[in-house]
């Protein structure tokens, strides 16, 4: 066994794979760059090493450095993560020419499987089912579109390198293909270096099945079940469960062994993962092999018990697996929901900043948290915007997500945008709760955006409760300051409490609230400046973040924001006599959504330009954003040029008014 290994990666899966080997008692070393350097898998290793400047071009992508930190530090073996270098046929090379362990699977296999179309044949010589296509070099844009024309639409555009829904674009038409084509052969090229481009038909109502497979240097390979993943934004996964609520026995078996033979045929050893796409009467479709370990393992191991990492160590150490097929036993039901730096409810603009406030909830049973992040940090524009892996377990698929829902509302994340209110939503969709799912699930449910979760008249009444509680706590706080200055006031009992504009009145009297004609039973320890109230009411758990927004208070629950403001009734009679201020119209503008390199400008000053028309391309976190005209107009001026990096609102263009 290793007695010391290099983590060639950072955040969350960084100190996933820190806490596995100091778990073994292996010692660890983690590379950084200098946007990282107090980032906690450097602070988590037992030595760490700077491997260059933030941008991943010059550090986490340079295999050069990541050998010689290994050379410097004495390290066995690499453990490589995903993304980077993870599925890098050069660098897995480059460190056995170095007598140095790669914890993943042979170079020949990544070679054969990371390159999307070459893996297709080979899917099809090893009798795996394959999603109609074009498997060939596609010249440029006009090849693109007679091969499109050809397959008919709707049709999916892909990077051949790529990976994490990057590279990928939907085409419903040849207008669309000829618009996105370049931009996919572009952010090819910016991730992975290869800017050739593949293209197959899209299955409608498709689910996204991947099975896990684990296998051995001594040719023993076995599948762990598979993960539902179907739920995707932008071709990028948001939630991950374990098992399927699709997939039959039956159907499980049959992709488990198409995996299977499809490793087999190119030698394949360690954790890997075959993607399949799946339709509405159960046929499915080989998508890609990623080989290397996936950002939604967690879920397996929850439900097989098995730490991956652990078993890819092992793996690379030459040992032969431990258990066969038949000892495979999934039990009980894990989800996983990614939390990222974006903000739902500016259309999940990329969110960059400091984490003023960073909580998870506690890690308890059933609930597990693999993050990299840690209050004061920041969140770079350089690097993927996931923050953590929100994982929990249940006996039943209900109890795993109800535990998700409970452990979202105990997450706290200030000083940046994040999408915790989104995956609550997501969690308490009816839909989702049904296992009826497809990749284009979010696009169905939001086709205007989020706003937030709707909140029924109950949950109105509980917060209602819990803002006239708050009131009168910070009221006798005011009582008793004003006491001790020696003018004693009463604190009020009836309140009203205005929730998202409806009004309710509220009787305080200990434990016993009165919202409307409802009686509740309220237990909920709050004081001032808490900024969580853990509630008990009518015996059942509430959870809600606190927040002062001038004379209203912001809680934060069950997937939405509401805005609470309490009055006494006699204010509140006289405060509907108060003028609202409106917001200043920046509809003449085209405004940078977010932190982010202006990377196109397809339009200049005096050009007429129609409702939907592409007018800019910005560029954040290695993903293209194309902005559109929101409705026609002349442009009157041109604000920033290409090349330039932009803050969030900054202007870009101004129309003519009128």
């Amino acid at each position: 066994m290793f007695t010391k290994i290099l983590i060639a990666n950072r955040g969350e899966i960084a100190c996933r794979v820190i806490r596995t080997a100091k778990k073994m008692g292996i010692k660890t070393v983690a590379v950084y760059s200098d946007a990282d350097a107090r980032a906690p898998h450097v602070r988590m290793a037992d030595e760490a090493v700077n491997i260059g400047p933030a941008p991943a071009s010059e550090s986490y992508l340079v295999a050069e450095k990541i050998i010689e930190a290994c050379k410097a530090t004495g390290a066995e073996a690499v453990h490589p993560g995903y993304g980077f270098l993870s599925e890098r046929e050069s660098f897995a090379r480059a460190l056995a020419e170095g007598k140095i362990a790669f914890i993943g699977p042979p170079p020949e296999a990544i070679a054969a499987m990371g390159d999307k179309i070459e893996s297709k044949k080979l899917a099809l010589a090893a009798g795996v089912s394959v999603v109609p296509g074009f498997i060939g070099e596609i010249r440029d844009t006009d090849h693109a579109v007679e091969i499109a024309n050809g397959i008919t639409y709707p049709v999916m555009m892909k990077a051949s390198a790529g990976g994490g829904g990057k590279g990928m674009r939907l085409a419903y038409s040849e207008k669309d293909v000829r618009e996105t084509f370049e931009s996919v052969k572009r952010e090819g090229l910016a991730s992975f270096g290869d800017d050739r481009v593949f293209i197959e038909k899209f299955v409608e109502s498709p689910r996204h099945i991947e099975i896990q497979l684990l296998g051995d240097q001594h040719g023993n390979m076995v599948y762990l079940g598979e993960r539902e993943c179907s739920v995707q934004r932008r071709h990028q996964k948001v939630v991950e469960e374990a098992p399927s609520p699709f997939v039959t026995p039956e159907m499980r078996k049959a992709m488990g062994e198409q995996a299977v033979a499809l490793a087999q045929a190119v030698g394949y050893f360690s954790a890997g993962t075959v993607e399949f796409i799946a339709g509405a009467d159960r046929s499915f479709y080989f998508l890609e092999m990623n080989t290397r370990l996936q950002v939604e393992h967690p879920v397996t191991e929850q439900v097989t018990g098995l730490d991956l990492v652990e078993q890819m160590i092992r793996v690379a150490a030459g040992e032969k697996l431990g258990f066969a097929q038949a000892d495979v036993k999934l039990s009980g039901w894990a989800v996983e929901n990614r939390v990222y730096a974006e903000d739902p409810y500016r259309g999940f603009l990329p969110s960059t900043g400091r984490l003023v406030r960073y909580r998870p909830p506690v890690e308890r049973e059933g609930v597990r948290v693999d993050d990299g992040a840690t209050e004061g940090g920041e969140v770079s524009m350089f690097y993927d915007p996931m923050i953590a892996k929100l994982i929990t377990y249940g006996a039943t698929r209900e109890e795993a997500i109800d535990r998700q829902i409970e452990a979202l509302d105990a997450f706290a994340i200030d000083g940046i945008g994040h999408n915790l209110d989104f995956l609550s939503a997501l969690m308490q969709h009816p839909r989702f709760r049904a296992g009826e799912l497809t990749t284009g699930f979010i696009a169905e449910e939001y086709p205007e955006g989020f706003q937030g979760a709707p909140a029924d008249l109950p949950l109105k009444r509980k917060l209602a409760a819990l803002g006239a509680l708050v009131a009168t706590t910070e009221a006798e706080r005011a009582r008793h300051i004003d006491h001790q200055l020696g003018a004693p006031l009463e604190a009020p009992t009836s309140w009203v409490a205005r929730i998202d504009g409806q009004d309710f009145e509220v009787e305080v009297a200990g434990e016993s609230i009165k919202v409307g004609d409802a009686d509740l039973t309220v237990d909920a320890g709050y004081g001032p400046g808490n900024t969580i109230i853990e509630a008990m009411i009518d015996g059942e758990i509430l959870i809600v973040k606190v927040e002062r927004k001038g004379s209203s208070w912001l809680f934060t629950t069950r997937g939405a924001r509401h805005r609470v403001r309490v009055l006494d009734p006699r204010i509140a009679e006289l405060a509907g006599h108060m003028i609202e201020k409106v917001p200043p119209d920046l509809s003449r503008f085209l405004l940078c959504p977010m932190p982010g390199l202006l990377t196109a400008l397809h339009v200049q000053q005096g050009d007429r330009v129609e409702a939907g028309q592409p007018l800019a391309v910005v560029e954040a976190m290695k993903m293209e954003n194309i902005l559109r005209a929101e409705k026609a107009g002349l442009v009157k001026a041109v604000e920033a040029k290409p090349g330039e990096s932009l803050a969030v609102d900054a202007v870009i263009l101004e129309f003519e008014v009128g």
